[in-house]
């Protein structure tokens, strides 16, 4: 049983999830710096806002640090403008033609889109080329570090996350794996996978989570923070496929 709950604290939004745990838990969570905690069922709004108070200072400390990440532009898809693909810049040429395709060359990313497409048109499509390149090396990487690990998921999909680089629900299994991550460096997509294969059988971020981490990827603080630092898209949308 869970019970969601939204407050207003010094002008910060936070989301609360009340369930069956012991203790609570404050986050602040990449890429934009949402605020959550996790809660006891039984406690009760105020004992949590008493709470939340007390970490104010370090809650908006730590969503300065998000909000000064360096950002993509609102982008009309036209040549000029930039894409990151696994972490490589590449300097969009736009052209017209009757079929939409995307094609890297060199150091461009030659889009090929109707005359008459919006912006928005322009965005879905390429999303969409996002989320199949990512697909394709979750498809090889992820039976990789099953290997090497031992652990599997029931199930996997994509979905652009405002606030998470992947997650896992616990009770089956499946994990879901943020779009974004096609423009970051390839390390941060395995170091993403290998979070969410341990957390299949660790839930929370306790000594246990960080040993596996530790055995199978002795270097994932480091390319997690590299991940927290690049560049993020300038507005996200929650889909899932």
């Amino acid at each position: 049983m869970e019970e969601q709950v939204l407050l207003e604290i010094a002008g910060i939004s936070i989301d609360v999830c009340k369930k069956n745990i012991k203790n609570m838990h404050l986050y602040v969570k990449p890429p934009d710096g949402k605020v959550s905690v996790s809660a006891p069922l039984t406690m009760s709004n105020t004992a949590i806002e008493r709470f939340v108070r007390t970490k104010t200072a370090w809650i908006k400390k730590q969503v300065a640090k998000f909000n000064e990440q360096p950002r993509e532009t609102e982008r009309a898809f036209v040549s000029g403008e930039t894409l990151y693909v696994w972490g490589k810049q590449y300097f969009l040429q736009t052209e017209y033609g009757n079929k939409n395709t995307l094609v890297l060359s060199g150091d461009k990313a030659i889009f090929t889109v109707r005359k008459a497409s919006t912006p928005a048109q322009r965005e879905h499509f390429v999303r969409e080329w996002y989320r199949e390149l990512l697909k394709a090396d979750i498809a090889k990487l992820l039976p990789k570090w099953e290997e090497i690990t031992g652990l599997h998921v029931s199930a996997w999909q994509t979905k652009y996350m405002t606030s998470r680089w992947g997650t896992c629900n616990t009770a089956t299994n499946k994990i879901w794996l943020n779009v974004q991550l096609a423009k970051k460096t390839p390390e941060c997509l395995e170091y993403v996978i290998l979070h969410e294969l341990v957390h299949t059988v660790i839930k929370k971020h306790d000594k246990r989570f960080i040993a596996l981490m530790d055995q199978y990827m002795p270097a994932w603080r480091g390319i997690r923070d590299a991940l927290n630092g690049q560049k993020l898209d300038y507005m996200e949308k929650e889909r899932s496929r």
